[in-house]
């Protein structure tokens, strides 16, 4: 049966960013797929509420604290899943952002920062968790989350979209170092409806970029986890150095910010 070749049955996932949002929408499919998972998170709270639903769909599931610009907690959150689990066959690394603003207005500091959150803190979880996968799977599945901002130019995303760019450009680069034991790849998100987003987006706002998408309305966080879900499970095991466009048919930013000299 095809549909046989998207499950995950007995695997073991870390998912970063799992708290709420898309994070906590990839745990969830990974549970209905067959997997248990540890989610990782800064806020307790939000990581326990994913546990628990995860528990509901009858897989197993650690809650770890974990800010992932801090090396010692992305090491504890990778000896916590090995020791819950006992292996590690797929790392999401999905947590990331930061606020668009006038490139002027970015402080190199602040520019560091948004490259170490998006990028580095992906390939520090990837340096340590992919050893584990091949020693304890043999083989496994790195899923980055990167974003249309690092696709399209747009004023106001110098800082978020060139992170992006290069998450994207990583997971190219990770897949060859990792092949044929790891995959690695990438999913482009757009304008997704998330509790991050629903906090700045007014009715106008929501319109507008309904209207620059051309599908003609905003993504869920299911869709994402479609997504992932496919990369994840055997149906996508000759899929690596990819990104995929989850994101609507986008061909230009959906936020449109002024630009430094207008």
């Amino acid at each position: 049966m095809i549909l046989d070749r998207f499950k995950l049955t007995d695997q073991v996932a870390i998912v970063t960013g799992a708290g709420r949002g898309i994070g906590e929408a990839i745990s969830l499919a990974f549970a209905e797929a067959g997997a248990d998972v540890a989610v990782a998170a800064r806020s307790q709270e939000q990581i326990d509420d994913t546990a628990d639903a995860v528990r509901q769909r009858g897989r197993r599931s650690i809650a770890v604290p974990c800010d992932v610009n801090q090396d010692d907690q992305l090491e504890a959150l990778v000896d916590a899943t090995m020791a819950e689990f006992g292996r590690i066959d797929i790392v999401v690394n999905n947590a990331g952002g930061w606020r668009p603003g006038p490139a002027l207005d970015v402080t190199p500091a602040e520019f560091d920062a948004a490259y170490h959150f998006n990028v580095t803190s992906a390939f520090a979880l990837t340096r340590l968790a992919v050893p584990r996968m091949v020693e304890t799977a043999g083989e496994g599945c790195v899923i980055n989350i990167s974003s249309v901002a690092g696709r399209h130019l747009s004023a106001g995303f110098a800082a978020y979209g060139t992170a992006k760019a290069a998450l994207s450009f990583l997971t190219q680069e990770l897949a060859q170092d990792f092949a044929p034991k790891v995959r690695v790849n990438a999913i482009a998100v757009g304008s997704t409806l998330t509790s991050a987003l629903e906090t700045v987006l007014t009715d106008e706002l929501r319109a507008e970029m309904i209207r620059l998408t051309p599908m003609g309305r905003l993504g869920t966080v299911e869709d994402i986890a479609a997504c992932a879900l496919y990369l994840a499970s055997p149906a996508g095991g000759y899929v690596t150095g990819e990104i995929f466009g989850v994101n609507g048919g986008l061909t230009e930013s959906s936020l449109k910010m002024p630009r430094a000299f207008e």
